[in-house]
């Protein structure tokens, strides 16, 4: 029979260093304070009402329905509740600084860079070979054989196999720059003729086109981004 185990601070002081996180722990103790100090500059509060609502959000996202399961939670990660409730806080109080900072912001800056919101619905093979990938090409014009099949035959990656090539939506701006060009040029559903870059050579199927809408997911989107960056600036 194994003998109880006791694992004391230390132990995982000493696990954190072996497994490299000291950095990135660090990256965030420096960010969780400079967000507190500027939220204190702006006079930012939290009030109770708040707490609560984002304290239920956890909650039911983490499928805790009642005490006892929050406390079994709590336990499982080591928090006491004071510690729970300054993730809350800090939730909160970081919501709060991004929209204090950058509310007026997002519309000037979604469109002077709408450009790069732009998304387009797109399948992907990339192979070695220049030669057989304009052979492909001309085979799938011509009706021979079809992108899908190419897909599964070419393609070496199982994953991305089996999804025939299926890349999802993807930005513009997540794009290499050689590909978007050609890909945001073209009149969907389309195929467009092999591309040469520093990964190999890609046949595109273009399904769709996506213009970007500044709707509630944008703006989120737009406020991490702005928030991101500000952050970053801060604690370099």
């Amino acid at each position: 029979m194994l003998q109880p185990i006791t694992i004391t601070n230390e132990d995982i002081l000493h696990q954190i260093k072996l497994s490299c996180k000291i950095p990135e722990i660090v990256e965030q103790i420096v960010s969780r304070k400079v967000i507190i100090s500027a939220a204190e500059e702006a006079s930012i509060k939290v009030e109770v009402e708040e707490l609560q609502k984002i304290a239920d959000q956890i909650r039911l996202d983490n499928k805790l329905n009642s005490a006892d399961d929050t406390w079994a939670w709590l336990e499982k990660h080591g928090l006491s509740l004071d510690e729970f409730e300054e993730i809350i806080y800090h939730t909160i109080i970081s919501n709060k600084l991004a929209l204090y900072l950058f509310a007026d912001k997002i519309e000037p800056y979604f469109f002077e860079h709408q450009l790069d919101y732009f998304s387009a619905v797109m399948y992907e093979v990339v192979l070695d070979d220049d030669d057989l990938a304009i052979e492909l090409f001309y085979a799938i014009q011509e009706g021979e054989i079809s992108f899908f099949d190419v897909a599964y035959k070419y393609i070496t990656d199982t994953k991305l196999r089996r999804k025939l090539g299926y890349k999802g939506i993807v930005q513009r701006k997540d794009m290499k720059s050689e590909i978007s060009a050609t890909v945001f040029a073209a009149k969907p559903p389309q195929l467009i003729k092999p591309i040469l870059t520093s990964s190999g050579v890609h046949i595109i199927l273009v399904e769709e086109i996506i213009q970007p809408q500044l709707d509630e997911n944008m703006r989120t989107k737009i406020f991490g981004e702005l928030f991101s960056e500000w952050l970053k600036k801060k604690t370099e």
